[in-house]
């Protein structure tokens, strides 16, 4: 699921405007590996945007979820900018989110980012797909295959049957 979770908000940024980066190792160790993988990193030179996905459907407790998402998170900011980013002077703020099944009342952040639910999150996309309309009049371009699904269920080709 997550996979499939990942390869959706990376169409979605995409489709926006954002430069994407998938799971991409960073912080070389002296000794050989990497610090850390970090899932989707984007960068929308429109609005001069940085942010960074992590999603998960772990069933973990909030505890160790959190020293989870404090090590992501903190590798993100260290190295998004200097490695992946190095071009970008100044580096814009960095905008990171948790995506995760559920999104506890009174709960919005962990490790300095922001929850959102899965259901959040595509509503959001499901909001901006049903914008396009009908496949045949609007369809979203065809390297974004989950998008043009989604656009099909919601909107139809030519037209949905109440």
């Amino acid at each position: 699921m997550t996979h499939h979770l990942e390869t959706l908000i990376a169409e979605y940024l995409e489709w926006q405007g954002f430069l994407i980066m998938k799971n991409r190792k960073v912080g070389r160790l002296k000794h050989g590996g990497w610090a850390m993988e970090l899932d989707i990193i984007g960068y929308r030179p429109k609005t001069n945007q940085l942010v960074h996905y992590e999603p998960s459907t772990d069933a973990y407790a909030w505890g160790k979820r959190e020293l989870r998402y404090i090590k992501k998170f903190q590798a993100g900011r260290k190295y998004i900018p200097k490695e992946l980013f190095p071009w970008l002077k100044p580096a814009p703020k960095l905008q990171q989110f948790a995506v995760f099944p559920m999104h506890p009342k009174g709960r919005d952040q962990i490790a300095g980012g922001k929850i959102i639910s899965i259901d959040e999150l595509m509503a959001t996309i499901r909001e901006e797909v049903v914008k396009c309309g009908k496949m045949s009049k609007n369809a979203i371009p065809e390297q974004y295959p989950l998008l043009r699904t989604l656009q099909l269920s919601h909107s139809g080709y030519y037209s949905l049957r109440e």
